[in-house]
């Protein structure tokens, strides 16, 4: 058969093109064929990848290989300058490949695992962090890891691992095992088989070992870096209110204060940081994390209800539109923006989209300079490699007043200088999206919309809540009443775990509060029985953070201690305590008192690790209100009820008809609105009258 030359000519740029495609990538591994964008990262790494799964273990046992686990997440930069440097390289590559089963996880998908290995590099190193680096036997158990490591030091370690392992393999079993058992005693809680009994007096106690941690110069806690923790400010803002403690409402506002106007929230955009590096609230590591932002919504909410602070507000609201415009995928919302972005160098730099070099803000900002440099402290603050964060150190109403301005003028000011700053900003790269959808996470900005809509009214948070609601219940929970870890990966089902549960439980809680809406309750009761039947360890009495019946790993966790989220075990003891007094079921709330009782003693040594505990805590020394509104306007005054007055302690219920909730039985009427008012299930007289309702509340 003879061809033309045009025919030979098409065949040539054909194989080309096939060619070059082939050769596109040098190296593929088997991370291509997953969607996390942290595992996605590593697809074209030399290292030879594999994603969690137990049968690469097995894969191990069978090659007699130790195995390597790496461990981190997309937005993390340490993660990525040890790829470029270490992972990318061929000689550490070959080695790993030729002596290790490598195994690249997403912590973010398989918290379980994260929360195992770092247990054990904590228990050998004394600290931990992100990249997590474990070497393991096939069997699961650990004999060394780290964290962080330059690309010489790695390969030197991966060696003299190796060789002693080849050695001394019965040194390395043994002390593998007596490692795995550390870990173990480490998950065993000791029972509280004392009397239950809360009281005001163990509370004060715990608040006053908690203070001896707080930074009252800078506000958060003494250390050398500062995290949000929304949780520990949200139950210290509800302890100072509930006990008129003046000097710890300040503190709490102090530190607020600190939040809003440093380095940790994007002024020109919106959105808080993770942490910041120093303790002054300045230098932010600038990965955006959607938990963080979901819980701070409902932290400012009700810090603005509590202060009237407007300021409060006005960051909810831009929060809520960074949220919207950056996260949101039909009702449901994506985990993170990286840290890292390419620079104009292109190359990839930590913060190189947030920050600012002097001749850039030169020629951005022409007028009024020494003005501007002095807003946002650029002479001031500590520089972040050379460059200039945004960092606001005083309100705008004592900016104004030292520099003798109305607040009028310096507003008009600032909206200049911002736009010119954000059109600049926008001509640069991004950072990189994760678009992994986090049940647990979305979860929290649930709750945050209602809690929005709780103190601001404004419907525009219901509506997000209840979108947000009926995406989840589609996508997240199953046919047979089970979570899901993950929504967006449809071949890859992640099982969900117990802060995937707890998390979504007390969100549907508090949606059902904004709505009335009882299958919100009735899904909340629903997964509360998964767990207890797939969770709950009788002999420890508390949940196991994975499914009990897994039997994958070395240890089961029981997450308790509450960090930058709240323990999954302090949620489900709220969850139970909400839902006895909603369903009327006296084993819940029993359940859930037991809890609490048990982690005395762990509150007592460590206050400020339990706050979530401790909220609840107050539930149980303070009176515990079941409010119910039922009649025909029972939505509108439950809205305006919750505007009008910060009431923690409150647990509503309501309908506009006739209910068979235990609480709304027999209390509806056609003809009024009535709020009733009960603590431990003795009421007040009904009242048609919402501030004789909160007055009710406060004898």
């Amino acid at each position: 058969m003879r061809f033309t030359q045009y025919q030979i000519f098409s065949l040539f740029v054909l194989l080309f093109i096939f060619s070059c495609s082939q050769h596109k990538e040098k190296h593929t591994n088997s991370l291509i064929h997953e969607s996390s964008a942290y595992l996605l990262q590593h697809a074209h790494n030399p290292v030879n990848w594999f994603p969690w799964d137990t049968k690469y273990l097995e894969k191990a046992q069978k090659e007699n290989k130790l195995v390597l686990l790496s461990i981190g997440y997309s937005s993390c930069h340490w993660c990525h300058v040890m790829e470029e440097e270490t992972f990318e390289d061929e000689e550490v590559a070959k080695f790993m490949n030729d002596n290790f089963i490598n195994i690249k996880i997403d912590r973010e998908e398989h918290p379980d695992v994260d929360k195992t290995y770092m247990n054990a590099v904590q228990i050998m190193t004394g600290n931990g962090g992100w990249p997590l680096n474990c070497i393991v036997l096939p069997n699961g158990k650990p004999v060394w890891g780290g964290t962080y490591f330059e690309r010489d030091e790695w390969l030197e370690n991966l060696k003299n691992i190796q060789q002693f392992y080849i050695e001394n393999p019965e040194k390395t079993d043994d002390f593998a095992e007596q490692l795995a058992n550390n870990i173990k005693s480490l998950q065993a809680i000791s029972k509280n088989n004392t009397e239950v009994t809360f009281s005001k007096e163990a509370l004060n106690k715990n608040l006053e070992l908690w203070s001896q941690q707080l930074d009252t110069i800078n506000g958060g806690l003494i250390g050398i870096n500062q995290f949000p923790r929304p949780n520990s400010y949200q139950f210290l803002l509800r302890y100072a209110y509930q006990t008129n403690n003046n000097k710890l409402l300040n503190f709490v506002t102090k530190t607020i204060d600190k939040m809003v106007l440093g380095g940790l929230h994007d002024h020109l955009e919106g959105g808080f940081a993770r942490y910041t590096v120093d303790n002054k609230w300045h230098i932010p590591h600038f990965e955006k994390m959607l938990y963080d932002n979901a819980q701070l919504i409902s932290l400012l909410s009700y810090a603005y209800q509590v202060t009237k602070k407007p300021f409060y507000k006005e960051t909810v609201y831009k929060t809520v539109e960074f949220i919207e415009k950056e996260f949101h995928k039909n009702g449901l919302y994506f985990a993170s923006l990286n840290a890292d972005s390419f620079n104009e160098f292109n190359e990839l730099e930590e913060g190189a989209y947030y920050t600012w070099n002097n001749e850039e803000l030169a020629s951005l900002i022409t007028e009024n300079k020494t003005l501007f440099d002095a807003y946002y402290g650029i002479n001031e603050v500590k520089k972040v490699e050379g460059k200039s964060a945004l960092v606001k150190r005083v309100t705008d109403s004592v900016f104004a007043k030292t520099n003798n301005l109305s607040i009028q003028e310096l507003e008009k000011l600032v909206k200049n200088w911002n736009k010119q700053l954000l059109e600049a900003r926008l001509k640069r790269k991004k950072p990189s999206l994760d678009t992994k959808i986090i049940t647990a996470w979305n979860a929290l900005l649930l709750q945050a919309y209602t809690d929005a809509f709780k103190v601001f009214g404004d419907v525009n948070f219901k509506d997000k809540a209840i979108q947000n609601g009926i995406a989840l219940q589609k996508e997240a929970i199953t046919t047979n009443e089970k979570v899901l870890r993950t929504i967006n990966n449809k071949t890859k089902k992640i099982d969900g775990y117990l802060d995937d549960y707890a998390l979504l439980i007390n969100a549907y809680i508090s949606l059902y509060q904004i709505t009335f809406n009882e299958k919100w309750l009735t899904i909340s009761n629903q997964l509360i029985k998964t767990c207890l039947e797939s969770f709950y360890d009788s002999d420890q009495e508390f949940f196991k953070y994975s499914n009990k019946n897994n039997a994958d790993l070395i240890t089961n966790n029981f997450e308790i201690e509450d960090m930058v989220i709240p323990s999954s075990n302090s949620v489900m003891s709220k969850n139970l305590l909400y839902l006895g007094h909603y369903f009327d079921n006296k084993e819940y709330v029993k359940l859930s008192k037991k809890m609490l009782h048990n982690m005395q003693s762990q509150i007592e040594k460590y206050p400020h690790a339990y706050s979530n505990w401790l909220d609840n805590y107050l539930n149980y020394v303070f009176p515990f209100y079941e409010t119910v509104i039922c009649g025909e306007e029972a939505i509108l005054k439950t809205k305006l009820l919750y505007q009008k007055q910060y009431i923690p302690n409150m647990l509503i219920s309501g309908s506009t008809n006739k209910s068979e909730l235990p609480l709304l039985l027999n209390r509806y009427n056609q003809d009024k609105t009535l709020i009733y008012v009960c603590v431990n299930k003795a009421c007040k007289l009904p009242t048609e009258d919402i501030d004789r309702a909160i007055q009710l509340m406060k004898n």
